[in-house]
């Protein structure tokens, strides 16, 4: 391996996507994902490519959030029409994710679209599964797939150089394992280099039992009336928390008729797509006879006019909606129409980026803005910190020191403070916390 290019994700979480040059002067690429953030970072989506997209021999997708994934219609557009290799269930999420996010940037009059659903059908046409711990061989390279137990079909990426026998491993996002639903992260047993996320390279999860906490802000509206809004991601987040109900209703810990919406349409497909890998699941879900994410009261609303009805259902009753972090979607709908009640419960299960509605609900705002209207926020607030699907500062570490004879070590996917921290636990290798846009030898 020659040289590494570091194209997002490099002092900031979004934007996974690293160049790699192998030593016959080939180039691959590892994710191509779209930034997410602040104005600033999201204007780095629309400028120019640092790399010739028709060069590449290869691109090797970790998984199927779309900061990794986001811009990957650019290449297509670029003139890459080559593989792009990826499990199965991240080809399936990827299809729900690209299209969604076309769709987005179509109605959004501040930017000219970055790609269309032309772009994103080229793309699911040059798509090629593979399965985990099976070799690929691609040139004077091989590439294989791990289990990185993030997500359902997230991967980490081994790629052995024949030309000088040394192996590079691209972490993706390595899970919390071990998770509700998918199985454990896989170690990796050897590697000269590491490219590893740090997400939360400056914490370790809470202890909680998060069923309980669950349990308690349901009970608490069954005793009481009223609504519990839960603010969730579609992919993995809502699944896990319709999971968690299940036994709740199974064990007559809640009540059986205590009515849960499901109310996004993206969570909604997500899910169709979760039961159709039952392959991926840990033990325990796959012990399952009946559906995981089903049980009696769970009411589905995929059309508009749907989620408008809610509102006309009895109390008391739990609404599980998209954004997750409140910046968009069906959860401000809810929002306008409960936050003002003090019989409301808000539980938030994921994590809150700073100039996001959740945010400012967690931090105590007495009031909102939705749709130019002032709304009061009258609700109790809950959060449930430990419902990550990242490894923490504790299990990144072990992954990392399971890995032998790596010398260098790239720290990605983390803002400055979470990589220098995590930087002075790495004992006895060359630690390097790398920019966007630049190039490093290897």
């Amino acid at each position: 391996m020659k040289k590494i290019m570091f194209l997002g994700a490099s002092g900031e979480v979004t934007g996974s996507s690293f160049l790699l040059t192998t030593s016959d002067d080939n180039k691959y690429l590892i994710d191509m994902g779209l930034f997410q953030g602040p104005t600033e970072i999201e204007e780095l989506n629309y400028t120019q490519l640092k790399f010739n997209p028709a060069e590449l021999r290869g691109v090797f997708l970790t998984h199927g959030h779309l900061d990794h994934c986001g811009r990957l219609p650019l290449l297509v557009y670029g003139g890459y029409f080559g593989k792009i290799y990826m499990s199965a269930p991240t080809r399936s999420f990827v299809e729900l994710i690209l299209n969604d996010s076309a769709h987005l940037m179509a109605s959004d009059l501040s930017h000219a679209p970055l790609y269309t659903m032309e772009e994103v059908e080229k793309v699911m046409e040059i798509i090629e599964v593979v399965d985990y711990d099976t070799e690929i061989k691609l040139d004077n390279i091989k590439v294989t797939f791990r289990d990185a137990g993030h997500i359902l079909g997230s991967s980490s990426i081994e790629i052995f150089d024949k030309g000088d026998k040394r192996t590079i491993v691209f972490s993706g996002d390595l899970g919390n394992t071990p998770e509700d639903i998918v199985k454990p992260t896989t170690y990796i047993e050897k590697a000269d280099i590491v490219v590893m996320e740090t997400t939360y390279g400056d914490k370790l999860h809470p202890k909680e039992d998060v069923s309980k906490l669950i349990q308690d802000e349901i009970n608490g509206i069954e005793q009481k009336g009223g609504v519990l809004l839960i603010p969730a991601f579609s992919i993995e987040r809502t699944q896990e928390l319709l999971h968690r109900i299940h036994h709740l209703k199974k064990e007559g810990k809640v009540k059986a008729d205590t009515p849960v919406f499901m109310d996004s349409p993206m969570a909604i497909r997500a899910t169709e797509i979760f039961k159709a890998f039952k392959q991926f699941y840990n033990d325990e879900l796959q012990a399952h006879t009946t559906d995981p994410f089903d049980f009696e009261g769970l009411i589905v609303t995929p059309e508009a006019k749907d989620s408008k009805q809610i509102i006309q259902a009895h109390e008391p009753k739990v609404i599980i909606a998209g954004s997750g972090m409140m910046s968009g979607g069906r959860i401000i709908h809810h929002a306008a129409n409960y936050l003002s009640s003090p019989s409301t419960r808000i539980l938030f299960v994921g994590y809150q980026a700073e100039d996001t509605m959740g945010r400012d609900i967690l931090e105590g705002a007495h009031h909102v803005t939705i749709a130019k209207k002032s709304v009061k926020v009258k609700a109790g607030v809950s959060e449930i910190k430990s419902l990550s699907s990242h490894a923490d500062q504790d299990k990144l570490l072990a992954w990392l020191e399971h890995i032998q004879g790596a010398k260098k070590v790239f720290l990605v996917h983390g803002d400055t403070n979470q990589r220098s921290v995590f930087s002075k636990l790495i004992k006895g290798k060359e630690v390097i916390l790398p920019e966007n846009g630049r190039e490093y030898p290897l």
